[in-house]
């Protein structure tokens, strides 16, 4: 690693810099969502996403999968949000068929 790859001093830890590869249209999906949320930048917004897969390792592969074709469903039109409302009565009318 060269000193053009990693930054530090006084004002935190020392940053190393990497490299990701990714497919265009995911790239603009990350750039689309951390503008949306409000992140200063895309390596703001991948350092947390980052840290939260590291700090909730109990999260699986396969919850991430499923909250990714959700929002497919969503954003191609095959599903609809649903208000927390909704989903009360929805679990209401679950336990009444019990």
């Amino acid at each position: 690693m060269s000193n053009a790859d990693a930054t530090g001093g006084d004002d935190g830890p020392e940053m190393v810099q990497i490299n990701l590869r990714l497919s265009k249209a995911f790239l603009e999906d990350i750039d689309a969502t951390w503008q949306q949320q409000g992140f200063n930048s895309r390596s703001e917004f991948l350092r947390y996403a980052a840290r939260d897969a590291v700090k909730h390792p109990e999260f699986s592969r396969e919850g991430w999968k499923q909250i990714a074709a959700s929002e497919h469903d969503l954003r191609s039109g095959e599903a609809e949000l649903v208000s927390r409302e909704e989903v009360v009565e929805m679990m209401d009318r679950n336990e009444d068929d019990e």
